[in-house]
């Protein structure tokens, strides 16, 4: 992972429902990630949430994704 990358982290089950509760979407409604995205954590595969921790100024934000083939 490069030093100015984001954060990649791949989601739990309870933490995927959560954000979907916390957000009122279904799973088909999160933007989509390639899996030959080399920003990906080892061992993921399709179907597979991953949250982004960007940051911007003085707050980290975060952004969900779902891995797609």
């Amino acid at each position: 992972m490069h030093a100015l990358q984001p954060k990649h982290i791949r989601l739990k089950q309870d933490e995927l429902k959560k954000v979907l509760n916390k957000y009122n979407i279904s799973l088909s409604q999160l933007p989509k990630i390639r899996l030959d995205d080399s920003a990906l954590p080892e061992n993921c595969a399709v179907g597979d949430i991953i949250k982004i921790e960007r940051k911007e100024g003085e707050k980290t934000v975060m952004y969900y994704r779902v891995v797609v083939s």
